[in-house]
């Protein structure tokens, strides 16, 4: 009989005691362990059981579960005799930073201080039998809320000290999704503040705490040793590249077909791989979504599970407010295509506006990407990968993701598609200046807002979404060489019933143009001038086929013609 599928569950205990669907991976404790390394920092996407596995850890060796070896019994981990010993023998510290997402760094420092604060709560009987000093009794009761920034650095490096001296053994500590208030602090303009302040905390927990036997910290993204870990030279970083720990975490293709036996939907091991499959960990290049996968056996129906259920609001900002070639590299992924790249696998958020292949390494750590190759360029030094989009589950995460750029003007923009389309430019330019008015700034990084910069990043944004819309009816690119130049836009018809387009798009120049009917006349005169239709005449696409608009933009208005 088929086990219950329960969504959700990142308590252990809970998950074992009440039998609902379960891959074991308690066999990550045995390969964690013999690794033997101080402190290992694990990246993994968002949903593929990072919680479940350190919750599962904790419960492993803190004395706290001494005794309930029962958890285990029926789990791979406890076939290994040597284990049975170390389960519920070692102080355990275990916090998690997965709910700090404020909006500012007061309060975000406010919310780590309080997890802080709560941990000592927990351990209050150290205050009467932790053979405390009077100097660390004073120390432990100013922890708190609103302690400053010497106490919350000290925190978990004092907490340590104390527990090894009760129990008589050094510390695990475990510290899951560190990352989060990082990406928030960068998305919200305070990373500067909170770097300066995680800095200090990781350190002393980390680095120069001799209470420490060893620690797990997860998260999504690795983040540069630079930014925070600066001196934590023990520290091991697995990534989704790396062959540490490549099986456990995502279910790999035997525990998908196992589940789908289980469940009767053995038929459907095609379809599920299409819409789940892709994840590559180490040399594990069959692994899936485990929070698809797990809804899909609850459900029993093919939907985009992973993509409600995870945030996208730096991936957004980063593509939105990315160069050309960003959004151009966007078109070729949206198209099935794989993309070639230079990137070093640490994200330095600093940098996430200069540097694009920055954009590529966040998407990878966050399961959007997966390797197809990757090699090591020896002679420079440099690693290049070949990246696709991971799944059908995660190209449909883009194209919501795009298509909710345009936001409140949604209607408007679905219009004007359907004008363009009629070859309706009255339609056209009604649709598109509300299109413009509601969303042109929101394409601009907002740091050197600009009248000429934001034309440019909009249309871009609108290139793609065009893309989305047309998929199956128009190839749509941009920025491609055709006659003497490069075109804005062109849409190539998958159908012989529909005409080719051609787009190009310019700011208005008060110093060469009256008007803006200028600017549309100037547009058009460059694509016959460039001799953009070449490309599609050679494919046998006739001239009377081939429509072409010039859009002239003035601020947020704009003119088609």
């Amino acid at each position: 009989m088929a086990r219950p599928v329960g969504i959700g569950y990142q308590d252990f205990e809970q998950l074992i005691t009440e039998h609902v669907f379960y891959v074991d991976k308690t066999l990550f404790i045995k390969e964690w362990w013999e690794n033997r390394d101080i402190v290992t920092l694990i990246t993994r996407p968002r949903r593929f059981g990072k919680t479940l596995t350190m919750d599962m850890t904790e419960k492993f060796f803190s004395v706290k579960y001494a005794n309930r070896g029962e958890l285990f019994e029926s789990l791979a981990i406890w076939e290994e005799e040597h284990y049975r010993e170390l389960q519920g023998t070692y102080p355990v510290i275990s916090l998690s930073f997965a709910n700090i997402k404020e909006m500012d760094f007061e309060n975000c420092r406010r919310k780590i201080c309080y997890l802080l604060a709560n941990l000592y709560s927990d351990h209050n009987f150290l205050l009467e039998n932790g053979n405390l000093s009077s100097l660390e009794q004073d120390f432990f009761k100013r922890v708190s809320v609103d302690m400053g920034d010497v106490e919350a650095s000290l925190a978990l490096n004092e907490l340590s000290k104390y527990l090894c001296r009760y129990y008589g053994k050094k510390v695990i500590i475990l510290l899951d999704e560190y990352d989060t208030p990082l990406q928030e602090a960068y998305v919200n303009g305070y990373w500067e503040k909170l770097m300066g302040f995680t800095r200090g905390i990781f350190n002393a927990a980390f680095k120069t705490n001799p209470w420490l036997d060893r620690a797990i910290m997860t998260g999504i993204t690795r983040v540069s040793k630079e930014s925070i870990f600066s001196d934590l030279n023990n520290l091991t970083v697995v990534t989704t590249t790396s062959r540490k720990y490549e099986d456990c975490f995502g279910f790999t293709q035997e525990e998908v077909v196992d589940a789908l036996a289980e469940y009767g939907l053995e038929k459907e091991e095609n379809d599920v791989r299409d819409w789940y499959d892709g994840f590559t960990f180490g040399n594990r290049t069959d692994i899936y979504n485990p929070w698809s996968i797990i809804n899909y056996l609850g459900e029993q129906r093919f939907s985009a599970y992973w993509v409600d259920s995870s945030s996208n609001r730096l991936v957004g900002k980063l593509i939105r407010e990315g160069n050309q070639e960003i959004k151009m590299i966007m078109e070729d992924l949206l198209d099935g295509k794989s993309i070639g790249v230079e990137m070093d696998e640490q994200i330095v958020f600093s940098e996430l506006d200069e540097n694009e292949s920055s954009i590529w390494s966040l998407l990878l750590a966050s399961g959007y990407l997966k390797v197809e190759r990757y090699r090591m360029d020896e002679e420079w030094g440099t690693d290049k990968y070949e990246l696709s989009l991971t799944n059908k589950e995660v190209r449909i995460m883009f194209r919501k993701l795009i298509k909710g750029w345009f936001g409140k003007s949604i209607f408007a923009y679905n219009a004007f598609v359907k004008a363009l389309l009629r070859a309706d430019v009255k339609g056209m330019n009604a649709y598109m200046n509300k299109v413009a008015l509601d969303t042109i700034s929101y394409f601009d990084t907002g740091k050197k807002p600009s009248e000429v910069a934001e034309p440019e990043r909009f249309y871009h944004g609108f290139v793609l979404g065009l893309i989305v819309d047309l998929t199956g009816r128009y190839t749509v690119t941009s920025n491609r060489e055709s006659g003497f130049g490069r075109y804005d836009v062109m849409l190539e018809p998958c159908h012989e019933e529909d005409d080719a387009m051609i787009l190009e798009f310019k700011v208005y120049d008060p110093e060469e143009e009256n008007t803006l009917s200028d600017t549309v006349k100037s547009a058009l005169a460059q694509i016959e001038e460039k001799q953009y239709s070449s490309v599609l005449e050679v494919k046998g696409i006739a001239a009377e086929r081939i429509r072409k608009y010039g859009f002239a933009f003035e601020g947020k208005k704009v003119l088609i013609g």
